[in-house]
């Protein structure tokens, strides 16, 4: 008995406490109370006249809340001849549960009391137990209690089996799934797709990609979820720790197996081997797209344009651009690609080369949108160029372009550079006027810069920030 008692609590230290406090409340009651013993005797009523009485006050107390009174009613239910049972036990856990003053740390003690004192547990015990953990959020009790009910040769219902797996996930519990995972595997059971993703998912996100291997192998293997979105994770989580090389094997084992595959797939790889700088294999990957009539889409394009930026090759990633012009892409995916090309060169204080490529866009007849004009007043600021992003704002403004809360802010902040701090609060108007709402950033950046020259505008501006 003791090894089944050590088996629950031993993960936690806190049910422990819990077993000691209530073994110890359990024996004073059973002593002290013994001496208290109804004389059923000498009544005139039948032991069941009092016994339905005592279970009605057990219920009563248990909704109630009152876990130790109901304990007291079970100790007399023992002058009723096979009293108490796991029944009577069981009706305890229900009732509180169901109640609006769950206990749920005293119904650990309950359960941990009737195993100490030599009734067991039945299936309704622990499907009782586990359903009221999982719904209150007590994932990881729930977890020991579904251990000790398989230990016990119960077997859970795939639903019950499918609730703890969703909720050891939600709580990112990830050695708790996957024990859950193999204990269904044991049971023939399967999750869900939606399921089965989300576990897949978990593990690749947090790196584990044994297990999250494994567990599609798993899958394969039964003849289940064979689409491209089942292991897609498993590829962009290689992809993005620099094993892209690992990744393009397990594409094609699993394209082997019958694995279907997407464009998602395809810009795993592109993605992979772009970060890595493994230029040859990236524009391989985007060949074998269009020859199995995959279109890159907006986040292949990217990938590879950004990299190419970060990697100094900015006139191969023009050059990427023209061909997408003449593939006929979307204008706004054209747009957005010059936009990262342009934060680049802005990173990198490229001024001449921005201008140029500015004309470019407006040889081509493309838009410039928010994103475009922050990376050319961005670029301009780190170079120092001061007054030319000044007067570019300026321009920007008189011709009544678009403009979001980040380039406002990047008005102060130019402002405040020039020393002319007092015109910010008009910019904050015209602000306000067309409909967009200061940020803590628009206010911090303007006091900065009336504290330098105007501490009476400053204290102004700080009364109506307040």
């Amino acid at each position: 008995m003791k090894s089944c008692i050590y088996a629950l609590t031993k993960p936690s230290h806190g049910i422990c406490k819990r077993v000691c406090v209530f073994s110890y409340y359990f024996v004073n009651i059973y002593s002290s109370r013994a001496v208290q013993t109804l004389d059923f005797s000498q009544q005139d009523a039948s032991f069941e006249f009092y016994y339905a009485e005592l279970r009605h006050s057990l219920q009563g107390n248990a909704t109630s809340g009152c876990i130790r009174k109901a304990l007291e009613t079970l100790n007399f239910m023992r002058n009723v001849p096979g009293k108490p049972t796991v029944n009577n036990y069981n009706a305890l856990i229900r009732c509180n549960l169901k109640s609006e003053y769950v206990m749920l740390e005293d119904l650990v003690e309950v359960y941990v009391g009737m195993k100490r004192f030599g009734l067991y547990p039945n299936a309704s015990t622990f499907n009782t137990l586990l359903n009221g953990m999982i719904s209150h959020r007590k994932t990881r009790d729930a977890f020991f209690i579904a251990q000790e009910m398989c230990a016990r040769g119960f077997v859970h219902s795939f639903t019950m089996f499918s609730k703890l797996l969703k909720k050891t996930l939600e709580s990112r519990y990830l050695a708790y799934a996957l024990s859950v995972f193999k204990s269904m595997l044991r049971f023939n059971y399967f999750p869900s797709e939606p399921t089965f993703n989300l576990l897949n998912v978990s593990l690749s996100k947090a790196g584990i990609m044994h297990e999250a291997y494994y567990v599609f192998s798993v899958a394969l293997e039964k003849g289940y979820f064979r689409g491209a979105h089942s292991y897609n994770p498993i590829l962009w989580a290689l992809c993005k720790s620099g094993q892209s090389y690992t990744a393009l094997e397990l594409f094609y084992s699993f394209k082997k197996k019958g694995c279907g595959h997407n464009v998602c797939s395809y810009t795993a790889l592109v993605y992979g081997f772009s970060r890595e700088r493994l230029w040859k294999e990236a524009f391989r990957c985007l060949r074998e797209m269009q020859t199995v009539s995959y279109k890159p889409n907006v986040r292949t394009y990217t990938a590879v344009v950004k990299f190419l930026c970060v990697d100094g090759r900015i006139q191969e990633a023009l050059s990427l651009l023209d061909k997408m012009e003449k593939e006929a892409c979307d204008p706004d995916l054209i747009t957005y690609s010059y936009n990262i090309v342009l934060h680049e060169l802005s990173h990198q204080s490229r001024v001449a080369e921005i201008y140029e490529l500015v004309s470019v866009i407006d040889q081509k007849g493309l838009y410039p949108d928010p994103f475009t004009h922050s990376a050319l007043v961005g670029g301009l600021l780190r170079a120092g160029k001061i007054g030319m992003s000044m007067k570019l704002l300026l321009d920007i403004i008189s011709k009544r372009c678009t403009m979001d809360t980040v380039m406002y802010n990047s008005c102060f902040n130019i402002i405040c550079h020039e020393n002319k701090s007092s015109d910010s609060l008009s910019l904050m108007m015209n602000m306000i006027e067309t409909g967009f709402k200061p940020n803590n950033v628009t206010y911090k950046t303007s006091l900065k810069g009336l504290c330098k020259e105007n501490i009476e505008e400053a204290l102004e501006l700080f009364d109506c920030v307040k």
